[in-house]
């Protein structure tokens, strides 16, 4: 095993997968230094994140925070302290880094991701948004710096693990499972009543309210279709997904000769955490073994379109392109938000995502700016469907 030291930045460290991130590191102090580390509004956690691993920078978006920040800390164990987009991106690409693990929620991750890159880092990639929003963008700067861009999520993470070893050429299609969420077995009719509270209940996953929300409406998963399609470079109709409630198959890979390939194991993201940042090594991590004789027996099913509109949604965007997932992504973090405060319904949130997509025009990607400007006309429009009662 190569035991050399990674330098590692982490954005996002105060979310699910940066607090798992950070467990992984405190297993193995002797594989991974943290340099630095951005959050978003929990100060709190930050400071005692910076107490124990004290990285030499970090970043909050606010700067009334980074002075708050300031404060909680004493002298000794204060490291630089920056704050905005800008802060995120000098974190990102601070000299001593090696590693970038992106796991800051929404389209937020795709500046301080790509600045990244192209600052030569590799990328531990858990902000899906980044490549739905900009995939060619991204793809391509990864080429011309000649990084590593390892998959997070563990439906990617599953489907790399697969293809290793494997040519291309022989890949069928890739088949991303899901959960079904907590919504799997509930009735239409029901899905109309159904709170925040009621759709942040994952069965089988802890996750971040965003994530959560959109694995209810079943969004994460069409998200994770075009995240899918950039990573391993197949058309999004090749691209399946199936309801798995055990979430045991975390993905899988067709061939053309009829083989299937999968990767299993317990649901747990310390597992596709830890081969992003130690591949192409495997580190022996306390969890417990995956007991197939006593899960007993998995189960498939088709997603149901009329109770998950929002995946079909991102099908749709995902195979027009350009800036249509950008739109689509920018339109569902708005609902998202207003379904969690109480603005709309659960059933209201693809009915905005919809509304959206039909009302903005669509252009190729040929720049940054251009997406950062598709994701502000989505976010405004479906802002005024909310406010004019539309959604």
């Amino acid at each position: 095993m190569n035991s050399e030291m990674k330098q590692i930045s982490i954005l996002g460290s105060t979310g699910s997968i940066g607090v798992s991130t950070l467990q992984i590191v405190r297993d193995f102090p002797d594989r991974f230094d943290v340099v630095s580390l951005t959050a978003g509004k929990n100060i709190t956690l930050l400071a005692e994140q910076i107490r124990q691993f004290r990285p030499a920078m970090v970043a909050v978006v606010d700067a009334d925070d980074a002075e708050r920040l300031s404060t909680m800390l004493d002298t000794d164990e204060r490291p630089q302290i920056l704050s905005g987009v800008q802060g995120l991106i000098d974190c990102a690409c601070a000299p001593d880094v090696s590693m970038v693990v992106a796991a800051i929620v929404g389209a937020a991750g795709l500046r301080p991701t790509l600045a990244a890159i192209e600052a030569g880092k590799d990328i531990a990639l858990a902000n899906k948004e980044t490549l739905v929003t900009a995939g060619s963008l991204v793809i391509d700067a990864v080429a011309r710096s000649g990084v590593k861009l390892l998959p997070v999520d563990s439906e990617h993470s599953a489907i790399f693990q697969s293809l290793e070893g494997q040519q291309h050429k022989d890949v069928r299609r890739l088949i991303l499972t899901a959960s079904g969420g907590p919504f799997r077995e509930t009735s239409l009719a029901a899905m109309e009543q159904v709170t925040p509270a009621d759709a942040l209940a994952h069965p089988n996953w802890d996750m971040g309210r965003k994530i959560s929300i959109d694995s209810a409406t079943m969004m994460n998963k069409g998200l994770e279709v075009i995240e899918a399609r950039w990573l391993f470079d197949l058309p999004v109709h090749n691209i399946a997904v199936h309801i798995h409630p055990e979430s045991i198959i975390h993905s899988m890979v067709e061939f053309q000769d009829g083989a299937l390939i999968a990767q299993m194991g317990v649901p747990d993201m310390q597992t596709p955490i830890a081969y992003a940042l130690s591949w192409p090594d495997r580190l022996p991590l306390p969890l417990e073994p995956l007991d197939l004789c006593r899960v007993g027996s998995l189960n498939f099913f088709q997603p149901d379109p009329v109770k998950f509109p929002c995946l079909d949604l991102a099908y749709q965007a995902g195979e027009r392109g350009g800036t249509a997932p950008a739109i689509m992504n920018a339109a569902n973090e708005v609902a998202v938000d207003a379904f969690l405060e109480g603005s709309i319904g659960f059933l209201q949130i693809s009915r905005l995502i919809e509304a959206v997509l039909e009302q903005c025009s669509v252009s190729p990607v040929t720049s940054i700016s251009q997406v950062i400007d598709a994701d502000r006309v989505g976010r405004s429009t479906a802002q005024e469907f909310i406010d004019g009662g539309l959604a």
